[in-house]
């Protein structure tokens, strides 16, 4: 599977049942049961990317930002048929790329991924504060 090609879409229009496939199928935890939740999330980001093998989705990064000071990225999953191929790492990429050297990169990490961050150039902030969602 190494001689893939991948091709990255910029703010492409998702299928949310694309979404949840790559969700289920990456170990990202996220409400997969509840459609119209995820159709929402991916209605109206600020910036989306999104990656493609053989026009199948394989790949999602959604963040939220306002282009100049700060961006979040809240999602980044990759379907773990294609982990370790490089593509999640060129979502952060590519992301970057968009925001340009200005605006900070931020991300919550789930449990699992915390070792992997900081292999894409993430650095571990001790001053992070968040209120969870309920649901």
């Amino acid at each position: 599977m190494k001689n893939i090609t991948v091709e990255y879409r910029h703010n492409f229009p998702l299928d949310p049942l694309d979404v949840v496939r790559v969700f289920d199928q990456s170990g990202i935890k996220r409400p997969t049961a509840n459609l119209p939740r995820i159709a929402r999330m991916f209605a109206a980001p600020c910036l989306s990317l999104s990656a493609w093998v053989d026009n199948e989705l394989v790949g999602v990064a959604r963040s939220l930002t306002d282009y100049a000071y700060c961006c979040y990225l809240s999602d980044l999953a990759v379907d773990q048929r294609y982990q370790g191929l490089g593509i999640g790492k060129e979502l952060v990429k590519r992301t970057q790329a968009i925001l340009g050297d200005d605006v900070s990169l931020i991300l919550l990490s789930a449990p699992d991924a915390m070792s992997y961050y900081p292999t894409l150039g993430f650095e571990p902030t001790g001053n992070a504060y968040v209120i969870r969602r309920k649901h």
